[in-house]
């Protein structure tokens, strides 16, 4: 059974090896499964619910369609577009506001920790995004969406609102709800410099993530220089559990090799992170040095980008033109 896919990555530029492990590598998989229509979105209206420098999120846009592409996703395939150029997704996410429930909101953990503790200073946008996240997902009857952890709420309240949608205006099927694809075991890499904080391109040390655009040599320092403990490397799963940063780099060898945790740790058990890192720096570099390369060669061919986007415009406009139109007659505009 065909399966339709949506996903979309935020445009804020220096994407990085959580990214990829926890999105981008999943993407491409799906991508090259025969039986997947997908569809990637540069969710830029989404980037801009904090401030954002103009021209470097016209320069971020590109970057994160030049990844798209130097991590194997295929542009023939499947439909890669930045989501401002197609209006139906504002115009969808108004009316779904008009469907949405305050208290649904309110319940939403992911603004809460993204506001901080003075969130009357937060923008509207903010904390209303994930009710445009459900107009993205909904005006192209997906039916499988890939989320991590933290995106499962917001999942689960399109859902909502979806039904919600369908009963109030007795449109039965009209949205499509959609499931999640999760991919469990290794959705969230942490920072190399604190295994409980989750890699982000926001965290002041470079150090602290392994960026897309990084050269072999940065590879090795930063794996070099992230942070382990004492003891030699664990036999089992159960030692693990207050040895954060062992298991994150555990985790990062594992789906780099898509391998199980336990096949890991069965191939280092009882040996010195030294060595352990030496491997680690290897497969990093194997994987991500190629990547790296042509990111930099594409992002000097911007016309060749711009052409993926427009390209990918004139399909998800005529698919999201299509379905908000029909929203406009069932709502009785």
């Amino acid at each position: 059974m065909t399966k339709k896919i949506f996903s979309g990555v935020q445009p804020t530029g220096n994407l990085h090896l959580g990214n990829y492990l926890g999105a981008i590598k999943n993407f491409v998989e799906l991508n090259n499964d025969k039986e997947n229509e997908c569809i990637f979105c540069v969710v830029d209206l989404h980037a801009i619910t904090v401030k954002q420098d103009p021209k470097e999120l016209r320069n971020n846009i590109r970057e994160t369609v030049a990844t798209f592409i130097a991590s194997g996703i295929n542009p023939e395939k499947s439909i890669i577009f930045n989501q401002s150029k197609v209006s139906a997704h504002a115009e969808a996410a108004w009316i779904l506001s008009c469907v949405a429930k305050m208290g649904w909101l309110n319940r939403m953990t992911q603004f809460k920790e993204k506001a901080g503790k003075d969130k009357e200073k937060a923008s509207i946008g903010l904390y209303s995004y994930p009710i445009l996240m459900a107009a993205d997902i909904l005006l192209y009857d997906a039916s499988h969406v890939p989320v991590g952890e933290d995106q499962k709420q917001h999942l689960e309240l399109c859902r909502d609102i979806a039904q919600k949608f369908n009963n109030d205006f007795e449109a039965e099927n009209f949205l499509k709800v959609p499931e999640p694809l999760i991919q469990k075991e290794f959705s969230r890499i942490m920072s190399l410099k604190d295994g409980k904080k989750k890699m982000s391109k926001s965290e002041i040390s470079d150090l602290s993530r392994i960026n897309l655009t990084d050269d072999k040599d940065s590879i090795i320092n930063k794996i070099k220089k992230a942070k382990t403990d004492v003891s030699p490397l664990p036999s089992n799963i159960k030692d693990l559990e207050k040895r954060p940063e062992a298991k994150n780099l555990l985790r990062i060898f594992s789906s780099l090799n898509n391998l199980s945790l336990e096949e890991t740790i069965k191939i280092f058990e009882g040996k010195n992170f030294s060595e352990f890192k030496e491997k680690l720096s290897q497969v990093l570099s194997e994987k991500l040095e190629p990547i790296s390369k042509e990111i930099t060669k594409l992002m000097n061919e911007k016309d060749f980008l711009d052409k993926i986007l427009l390209d990918g415009y004139k399909k998800a406009n005529d698919i999201a033109s299509d379905k908000v139109k029909k929203m406009h007659e069932i709502v009785g505009f």
